[in-house]
């Protein structure tokens, strides 16, 4: 796991290193780090657990894929926001369902979710304020951003409103560990 370099080498600090998963090539194993403990650290800061409602906007992203596996390992009831094109994905990696976002908008629905994992920042979290529980909680997680601003307008606005709501709306950065690579090995070498 690191930034930046398309050397041969590269110095990573030690905790920050685990095992590659046995049965991967390398190419697969450099491709799990960054999104999987993204996706299992905001399951968790999310307060996950069993028989709750996730929906994870952005299903068919990097982190979305492992959240969409990972939140039914945990064994939430998982439902996917994702385009037309990627239906079939998020239904085989496990989604109880699929929304198609270029079809349905999910924030003028009726489900109600016990946790939404943004990622990408799509949705403003007042619109996605909508389909939490009364006691629901919102995490947004965002790459480098990609408007002027980036994300900070959601996160500000997520901020602004958490006070006055019994919801939870806030963002979320991993942080990359030898326990959590370790925990994600040891997941994907148990299928």
């Amino acid at each position: 796991f690191g930034h930046g370099a398309f050397a041969e080498f590269v110095a990573v600090p030690q905790n920050r290193l685990a095992q590659m998963p046995a049965g991967l090539s390398f190419e697969q194993a450099a491709s799990v780090p960054l999104a999987a403990v993204t996706a299992l650290q905001c399951l968790r800061a999310g307060g996950i657990a069993a028989g709750q409602q996730v929906l994870v906007v952005g299903a068919s992203g990097g982190v979305g894929t492992f959240a969409v596996q990972l939140a039914k390992h945990l064994g939430a009831h998982v439902s996917g926001v994702c385009s037309t094109p990627h239906v079939d994905l998020v239904q085989g990696l496990g989604a109880d369902q699929v929304i198609d976002y270029t079809r349905e908008d999910f924030t003028a629905g009726t489900g109600r979710y016990d946790l939404v994992l943004q990622l990408g920042g799509t949705y403003s979290p007042t619109a996605i304020r909508r389909v939490l529980t009364p006691r629901g909680t919102l995490i947004q997680s965002y790459g480098d951003g990609g408007r002027w601003l980036g994300p900070l307008g959601d996160i500000a606005k997520a901020a602004l409103l958490n006070p006055f709501t019994k919801q939870t709306l806030t963002s979320f950065t991993a942080t990359v560990t030898s326990e959590a690579l370790t925990e994600i090995k040891d997941l994907i070498e148990s299928g």
